[in-house]
Order: C-alpha cells, then sequence, then structure tokens
C-alpha cells in the first residue's frame, strides 16, 4: 500500500511537473516572507530549561527577590596598585551609572563609597588599635609627605629620616627595609619601561598587597539592559563599558585594564563564537555537498534538482518551525545544519536510483516510477524513523533540545515530501541526460571487492563485531560525566580566562552559594549552622555589613582622625622644577648608600639597592 502511494505520487508529480514546481515556488516565497518576518533568535539560556524542580524554583525565588544577579556582568579593573584599582574602578562605576538605559544597577563588591566610608569599621579591633597606632607614630613622615606629595617630598623624606632620627636610633633600618625594598622595585619596573606602583595600602597592610607577578584587583558588577533579539543580548552593554574606560583614560592614568566576565558575558561570547567564521564555514559546507553530490550523481541538472528541493524544504521548515516555536534558541537554530545534511540524503538516494533506472528505462516517466517502487518505503521508514528520533526530544524539560527535535521532526518529514513530489518533477522539466549510452553504472567499483568480501563473510563480521564489543565494554565502568558547564566554552575567551583567574577572589562570587530566608534572624540562623560544614569557607547576610564593637573602634577611628586630619589637610608645596629634583634624589641616594654601610644587616641591601636605582633615575 505505501509503495503504491508513493508510486501514484510521484507520477502525479511527473505528469503535472510544472503545476507542482508552481505550487512549490509560491510555498517557497510564503515561507520567505514569514521567515523574514518573524524571524527571532532569543539568547537568553535560562530559558532553555524549563522546569519545576525544587532547586529551579529556588533559583527562581532567588532571582525575584534579587534581580540584579542575573545575566550579570562583572568588569574586573587590575592595576599595578590596589589604590590605584580602586580609583579606576571608582571613576568607571561613576559613569556606568549615568547611563541608565545601558544598565538597570551598577554596584561595586568589596569597594565603592559604603566600604571608603565605612571600610576600618569592619577592621578587628585589636588590629585597628595597632594601624592607628603606628599611623599617629608616622605623623612627622606623613606631615613631610602631605607638604609635600611628590617624588622630590619622599626623596627629602628619606633623606631626614636616614639622618639624625636614624643615628640616634630613632628608626631601625631593618624596619624600613619591606618599604625601601618595594621603592626599588618601582623605580626600576619605571627605569625599564614598564609600569610600576608602589602600594601604600600594601605596606600598612599586608593582607591588601597582591601577590607577586599579580595585578590588584577590583570589581564594578552591573547589571545589563539585555536585547535578547540580538546574537549577543548584553553586546550594547559590553561595548558602553569598554568605551568607557578608553574614554576616561583608565589605561593611561592608572594603568588599569578592563576585563569583562560573568553570566552574561560568558554567554555573549559563547555566542559569539557561534558567529565567528560562520560565512566561510556556510559556504564551505555548501561546496562539500555539492562535491558530494556530483559523486554520487554525475549529472549538473540532477544535482541543482537536489539543491532545489532541499532549498525549498529549508524554507518551509524554517517557517514551520517559528509558527510552532515563536522564536529559536541557540540549540534550536541547528535545525538547518541537520535538515540540509540529512535531507540531501534522501534526494542522493532518489538521484542514484534513478540513474541506475534510466540504464534500463529510456523514458524518464518510467524511470522515475521504477525509482519510487524500488526507493519509496526505505526513504518513507528512513524520514519516519528519524522524525521520530527527533520526537523523543519533546518529553524533555530541556526546552532547547526539545525545540530542536520539534522543528527538525517536521523537517524529515518534509524533506521527504519534497523528494517524491518537487524533486520528480524538476527531473521531468530538466530531463538530465539519458544513462542508456555512459559505460559506467551509478558507485565506485574499487569498492566492489568490499562489497563482495562483507556478502561472503557477513557472519564472521559480525562475530567479530560483537567480539570487540564485548571485548570493550569492562572500558565502560571508567567513563565518567562533566557536569560543569563552564568546561564547554573557550577557556581562552576573555570572560572564561578572567573567570579562571577569579577563583581565589571571595570579592567575585564565582564560588558562592545562594540561600534565600524569610527574615534576618532566619539568615543568621541557617548563616551560624553553614558556617559550621568544612565546605563552607565564609558566610554572609545583610548582619555582616553591620559592624559589631562600634563604639570601640569609632573611639580609635576619632583619635587618629584628631592627630592625622590637620596633616593630611595642609596646603602643598609648589613642585619643583627638575634641577631641585636631581639634587634631591641624588642627596636621597647618598643617605641611602651611607645607611648601609653604617648599619649592616637587615634592611642594608634594600637601602644599596635603592640607591643605585635613584641614582639611574637623577
Amino acid at each position: 500500500m505505501l509503495t503504491s502511494l508513493v508510486i501514484r505520487i510521484v507520477q502525479f508529480s511527473t505528469r503535472r511537473a510544472w503545476p507542482v514546481i508552481a505550487l512549490a515556488l509560491l510555498l517557497t516565497i510564503v515561507s520567505g516572507v514569514y521567515v523574514a518576518g518573524h524571524f527571532a533568535i532569543n539568547t537568553d539560556i535560562s530559558r532553555l530549561l524549563e522546569s519545576d524542580q525544587p532547586w529551579a524554583r529556588r533559583d527562581a525565588a532567588v532571582s525575584a527577590a534579587f534581580p540584579q544577579r542575573d545575566q550579570m556582568i562583572l568588569a574586573v579593573v587590575q592595576a599595578p596598585a590596589p589604590e590605584l584599582a580602586d580609583a579606576a574602578a571608582n571613576e568607571l562605576a561613576d559613569a556606568l551609572a549615568k547611563q541608565g538605559k545601558l544598565f538597570r544597577a551598577v554596584s561595586q563588591p568589596g569597594g565603592g563609597e559604603f566600604f571608603e566610608r565605612n571600610g576600618l569599621l569592619f577592621v578587628d579591633t585589636a588590629k585597628l588599635h595597632d594601624v592607628t597606632s603606628q599611623l599617629t607614630q608616622a605623623r612627622p613622615l606623613l606631615n613631610a609627605l602631605a607638604h609635600d606629595p611628590t617624588l622630590r617630598g619622599l626623596s627629602d623624606t628619606l633623606s631626614t629620616t636616614l639622618s639624625l632620627p636614624l643615628q640616634l636610633g630613632q628608626v631601625k633600618l631593618s624596619d624600613m627595609a619591606k618599604l625601601l625594598g618595594k621603592s626599588a622595585d618601582t623605580v626600576d619596573r619605571v627605569l625599564a619601561g614598564k609600569p610600576g606602583a608602589l602600594s601604600w595600602t600594601g605596606l600598612v597592610d599586608s593582607s591588601q598587597e597582591p601577590a607577586p607577578g599579580h595585578p590588584a584587583t577590583a570589581f564594578v558588577a552591573l547589571s545589563p539592559v539585555l536585547d535578547y533579539a540580538g546574537l549577543q543580548a548584553g553586546a550594547d552593554a559590553a561595548d558602553a563599558i569598554r568605551a568607557t574606560a578608553t574614554k576616561l583614560g583608565l589605561a593611561q592614568r592608572y594603568g588599569a585594564q578592563v576585563r569583562l566576565t560573568g553570566s552574561q558575558a560568558l554567554a555573549d561570547d559563547e555566542f559569539a563564537s557561534v558567529k565567528e567564521g560562520a560565512a566561510f564555514n556556510g559556504a564551505l559546507t555548501v561546496l562539500v555537498v555539492i562535491l558530494i553530490l556530483w559523486l554520487a550523481l554525475r549529472s549538473k541538472r540532477l544535482i541543482l534538482a537536489v539543491l532545489a528541493s532541499l532549498a525549498v524544504g529549508l524554507a518551509i521548515t524554517a517557517a514551520l518551525g517559528l509558527a510552532m516555536v515563536g522564536a529559536l534558541n541557540m540549540i534550536s537554530v541547528a535545525f538547518a545544519v541537520l535538515f540540509v545534511g540529512l535531507g540531501v540524503d534522501f534526494g542522493i538516494q532518489f538521484g542514484v536510483r534513478y540513474r541506475a533506472e534510466r540504464h534500463v528505462h529510456t523514458d524518464i516517466p518510467d524511470a522515475l516510477a521504477s525509482t519510487a517502487r524500488a526507493v519509496g518505503v526505505p526513504l518513507a521508514l528512513a524520514a519516519a524513523s528519524t522524525a521520530a528520533a527527533f520526537f523523543c526530544f519533546l518529553p524533555t524539560n530541556y526546552r532547547g533540545v526539545a525545540e530542536l527535535g520539534q522543528i527538525a521532526g517536521v523537517g524529515m518529514l518534509v524533506a521527504f515530501l519534497t523528494t517524491i513530489t518537487l524533486l520528480p518533477a524538476l527531473i521531468t522539466v530538466f530531463r538530465p541526460k539519458d544513462e542508456a549510452g555512459r559505460v559506467e553504472v551509478p558507485g565506485f567499483k574499487w569498492l566492489a571487492p568490499a562489497d563482495d568480501f562483507f556478502e561472503r563473510n557477513r557472519k564472521a563480521v559480525l562475530l567479530a563485531t560483537a567480539a570487540l564489543i564485548l571485548a570493550g565494554s569492562p572500558l565502560l565502568m571508567h567513563l565518567r560525566f562533566d557536569f560543569d558547564p563552564l568546561h564547554l566554552k573557550d577557556p581562552h575567551s576573555e570572560s572564561m580566562a578572567t573567570l579562571l583567574s577569579l577563583k581565589d577572589a571571595p570579592q567575585a562570587g564565582t564560588d558562592n552559594v545562594s540561600v534565600l530566608a524569610p527574615s534576618l534572624a532566619a539568615a543568621q540562623t541557617a548563616a551560624a549552622r553553614l558556617a559550621a560544614l568544612p565546605e563552607v569557607s565564609r558566610t554572609v547576610t545583610l548582619q555582616t555589613f553591620i559592624p559589631d564593637d562600634q563604639p570601640a573602634r569609632l573611639a580609635l577611628i576619632a583619635a587618629a582622625s584628631a592627630s592625622l586630619m590637620p596633616v593630611l589637610t595642609q596646603a602643598t608645596a609648589t613642585p619643583a622644577n627638575d634641577a631641585r629634583l636631581v639634587n634631591s634624589l641624588k642627596n636621597a641616594a647618598r643617605q641611602l648608600a651611607l645607611a648601609a654601610d653604617e648599619h649592616p644587616g637587615p634592611g642594608a641591601a634594600e637601602a644599596a639597592r635603592l640607591a643605585a636605582s635613584l641614582r639611574k633615575l637623577a
């Protein structure tokens, strides 16, 4: 019955070739107009998975409570010193906060105005006592530097400190070793034409000092306004961040580099890889398909007929797909590749059999009818089985895969229908050359011995294959599934490389787990319970940002402020000319060399090295 039906359809398409072609052309035009008016790719990766599991409900609840956490772009500002990184991040955040059309929210994890004003309240009380005491004792040094905050002021302060105070034992060279060594490192980098900076924060608090060979880092977290109609939904926001950093001159003024990561930046980089080389890869694919068609059909007219049938089927499938799902996603858009790869196979099977039948039938309608009798049922079964395999994706909650299966499954049915209707009609109109005059028959003669071998030894081949499967089965015990989706991304992309470099930065939140509680008290209880787990490094709640023991800390800060604010707010001296600066550097170099000679031991080597560097700088 199925064979008879396919034969009648092919014969009808052969007799009514031009009406069938006209109808196909009309469907193609209608499909093209529909696709042009409704084509959309939704790049929101959160829509690829639909689930009502508890974890999905929890994630949705957290997203509803804190919408700024989703699709975030994290601008990582890196500079030679923490002060420079913080200053660059502050300027970048202030500038981006004014661009309300592109960013819904801008914040600075671990930085910004809040921590600049209140940061000392989060320092341990005993440590804060030590820091404020050291700063108060260093008031004479700070007074000199505040009066002349230039290279001359630093040189003169070094000279003064290394003369009488060092001789009287009021300061020790060993206590200055770190300052002298870091200063020498900075001057040497400048002399070598490399960016260098001395972190005063790092000198006071070693925990704030970046690791050797690593820049200091500050963060700006941004919640961008996304355009899911584009392939890279956050591209406009990312371009604005880079343009703002360039406009502010962060690289020139602070030696700062701005790199982007975060969930949205990762998604955009991944989607950019889809676009990268798409034109070249598409052209290459078309050439490969044409080459395969030529090897199989050896007729320009047959190849043209198969390609036309394929194009019509692709247009109709695209229109049906958009009508079914509304907008494609980054997985379902692959239906086009699947349609071309599998749909062209139907045309090849039909065309090769047609060539073989033309060796027997000189009349094209007879050859097409015989072709339908021979391949109609196999093609129908192939289309049905392939479509059924794709439709098996439908029950999954993974929306991207389900929609791909829906569109690709329908596409296989469309490819089969165009193969038994439009393709015979085109062959009738194009009238490929008669095969009877050709010596060769379809196929590859050099593969005939392989055909004969497998036919003669089919049982042995099947047994050998089964033995190989059994022998390899124990290896399945070593099969492991990698559940980390980050391993699917290009490790060399900016967003992924930046994320990998932040694995030890707690402010970046790359290893955070969020728990939503109905109240602050409940959050505190959950945090206390979780903090006891060995897997938990730290817990943070809203209460974390309200420091305890504030009266004692405020008293220490007030005492230091009373002592130091007059020093830090005084008028500055007039900048020195080159001659005075050179004399100041040479004088500091002499004092350093004398100190190194007269006070051997810790700090002497650093003093001698800085003396040599300052002489070169002078």
